[in-house]
């Protein structure tokens, strides 16, 4: 139960994880599924359209003006990444928002507009259990993904094949299952696909190719629409999906075997997320020994994971930020099209060791003194300045203390009726995975303070945190 927590959430609280072994497991799995009852899901919105100078007039706007709107869209960015953290962090429908950090990864997009940004969030978490078919033609179609792969620059005099061949080799079928003709021919579906300056879809007629097109062996007057419909009737495309969720949710050797039949049946759901899902974590072998703590967790599920065990508010929010930049993972800042590589790219020595210093400045108040990683300016990014903005803001933030508000009043009650002896037995069970738990006791009382029970749990807690074995998942 405490695997599924991690795989299909941020992981859960001792009480939590006792109340679930008490469960069968197909009741806990619906549960995750489906979340609780009563879920407004409330879209993450920190700017609006009104905030910005009126569109009409944004090219008689002063350079004091366009100053002003970079500053708005890059504090906007901002503000948005906190809020997304904050929502994993707090919210009730885990899955949910573990489902749209996946396919934030698999979407790898970068776009100076938060606007954009906000929209193309928005459009991930509401279909990030839903049909796959409908999250593809609506991430398509966001201005912030047309304006990242060019396709405003796609029109049947000078078609760019930038926008058509990755949604083939990155969202689609994958490397290797079209030819050079195929995107030159999608290409020409999608001419005119673009977006006007309120940030809606618009299918510029008079830029469109309306020619006969062969696409992977068919051919018509295709149009962008027509193109994706073709790549969802690829088994192909269920197999590279199914497959990159697999190596995301389970494991990163791929197991030929199980992500075929996961597939086939994902094809014949029509692309049903949720489905895929429950089959998964379902299924018996997902819980075998060999696949229990073999995930090193990402920077995101790190930096959440530790806040849901233990509560703790930020004076300066922001400072989640300069997380994420020292570890690599910096929301709504991929490092290219392909997004996050994952697995051992989370680990080098630098971020190891900042990994194990973590939990102990945010729970001891230390001063957050290591250097951010620089996010660079990347295809589609567009602005130098923008970029340096960015990592000056969180140069600004490294060399300031946390400064956290910690609550550790329900941490503690979880633990209220376990013996003495067997306190340091039971914290080590509950944060570390199963074939992880075999903490040396002694160890552990060396980083404990015997002054109190509270202190000892707290110590003994943090010292835990602070393992290479927490980092996994």
């Amino acid at each position: 139960m405490q695997h599924l927590a991690w795989r299909a959430g941020f992981g859960e609280s001792l009480p939590v994880i006792e109340d679930w072994t008490h469960r069968r497991k197909k009741q806990i799995v619906n549960r995750i599924m489906m979340g609780p009852e009563k879920d407004p899901q409330e879209a993450l919105k920190v700017i609006d359209r009104s905030d910005l100078p009126d569109v009409g007039r944004r090219k008689d706007m002063t350079e004091e003006e366009k100053k002003m709107v970079r500053k708005m869209n890059v504090q906007g960015i901002k503000d948005l990444n906190v809020s997304w953290m904050y929502e994993m962090v707090t919210t009730t429908h885990p899955l949910r928002e573990k489902m749209a950090l996946f396919w934030h990864g698999h979407f790898a997009c970068r776009t100076q507009n938060v606007l954009f940004t906000q929209q193309l969030l928005q459009v991930i978490r509401d279909n990030a259990l839903g049909n796959f078919g409908e999250l593809l033609t609506a991430v398509s179609k966001s201005p912030a993904m047309l304006q990242f792969l060019n396709n405003q620059q796609n029109y049947k005099a000078h078609p760019n094949e930038n926008f058509a061949r990755e949604v083939m080799e990155l969202f689609t079928t994958g490397r290797g299952h079209y030819t050079e003709n195929d995107v030159k021919e999608a290409a020409r579906a999608f001419t005119g696909w673009s977006y006007d300056e309120e940030g809606n879809f618009v299918l510029r007629e008079k830029r469109h190719d309306e020619g006969e097109k062969t696409v992977l062996g068919k051919r018509g007057h295709f149009t962008g629409d027509d193109v994706l419909k073709i790549l969802l009737e690829q088994k192909q495309t269920a197999r590279y999906i199914t497959g990159k969720i697999y190596r995301y949710f389970v494991c990163e050797n791929p197991d030929e075997q199980r992500i075929n039949a996961l597939a086939e049946k994902f094809y014949q759901s029509s692309y049903d997320i949720k489905a895929l899902m429950q089959q998964m974590f379902t299924a018996d072998w997902f819980y075998d020994r060999q696949l229990i703590g073999t995930r090193i967790k990402s920077p995101v599920e790190l930096i959440v994971g530790l806040r849901r065990s233990i509560p703790v508010a930020f004076e300066r929010e922001e400072v989640v930020i300069s997380f994420q930049q020292v570890l690599g993972q910096t929301l709504f800042y991929p490092p290219n099209v392909a997004g996050w590589p994952g697995g051992r790219n989370w680990i080098d020595s630098s971020s190891l060791m900042y990994r194990m210093q973590l939990p102990r400045m945010v729970l001891y108040e230390k001063e957050f003194n290591i250097q951010p990683k620089e996010i660079t300016p990347e295809m589609g990014m567009g602005s130098y300045k923008t970029t340096m903005q960015v990592n000056e803001a969180a140069k600004r933030q490294y060399a300031r203390k946390i400064n956290g508000r910690i609550d550790w009043a329900a941490y503690l009650r979880a633990y209220e009726n376990v013996p003495r002896e067997k306190l340091a037995e039971t914290i080590a069970g509950a944060l570390l995975l199963s074939n992880n738990k075999s903490m040396d006791s002694a160890l552990l009382e060396n980083y404990a303070d015997n002054s109190s029970r509270e202190n000892y749990i707290k110590t003994v807690t943090i010292a835990v945190m602070s393992t290479p074995e927490y980092q996994l998942c």
